[in-house]
């Protein structure tokens, strides 16, 4: 097996093989031209994704700069994906969103590690476990999701929580470690912030 196809096996590999370099360094090159472009060059933006990423459904919107190991190549998103500033990815391995997830400023997505013992970080080993984010999500501002995890369906992840485990669909969660608060109910289709109703003509609309 080759370090490459080490990558995506949760193999110990050695990162700075050079068929691995020459490709993340072409990856990065069309992320920084993402990263240059000007607000008024969305079309150009859109292109750009559907180069990088391994999948960008219709009507994704990611605001730059956005940082990523692999610049989105191996990254899977699905329809009306909305990425906040500052969304980093570490897709050392496959990252995939379901549609309509949003992302606050600052999440981080991080799809490797380092083994504990010093020995093998010295000699450069990592290791890469796939991360899968369910439809409807909504992951707040500088939220961390590790390697490996999986996050169901219309979840919300708090503001600043480090997702170690994974979570079911369905509920908000938050913390470090982050942990389930509470599930999503009728409460949610009568307030939408403290004591702000949401208006009936919007409730007639789900």
């Amino acid at each position: 097996m080759t370090e490459k196809e080490k990558m995506h096996c949760v193999e110990l590999y050695l990162p700075g093989d050079p068929e691995i370099v020459r490709e993340q360094t072409a990856c990065l090159e069309k992320l920084h031209a993402y990263n240059q472009t000007r607000p008024t060059q969305s079309e150009l933006r859109a292109a750009l994704l559907q180069e990088m990423f391994a999948e960008v459904g219709e009507g994704c919107y990611i605001e730059p700069p956005l940082h990523a190991n692999f610049g989105g190549h191996h990254v899977h998103f699905g329809k009306n994906v909305y990425a906040n500033f500052n969304l980093t990815m570490v897709d050392d391995t496959h990252i995939y969103v379901g549609d309509n997830t949003m992302f606050g400023p600052n999440v981080v997505l991080c799809s490797a590690s380092h083994p504990v013992l010093p020995g093998l970080r010295q000699k450069g080993y990592q290791y890469n476990a796939p991360i899968r984010i369910g439809k409807n999500c909504w992951l707040g501002a500088g939220a961390m999701v590790m390697p490996g995890i999986t996050i169901g369906d219309n979840t919300v992840v708090g503001a600043g929580s480090v997702v170690t485990k994974d979570l079911p669909a369905n509920v908000v969660a938050v913390g470090n470690p982050c942990r389930i608060l509470r599930q999503i109910g009728e409460r949610d289709r009568e307030t939408y912030f403290r004591d702000h109703k949401i208006p009936e003509e919007l409730l007639a609309l789900l």
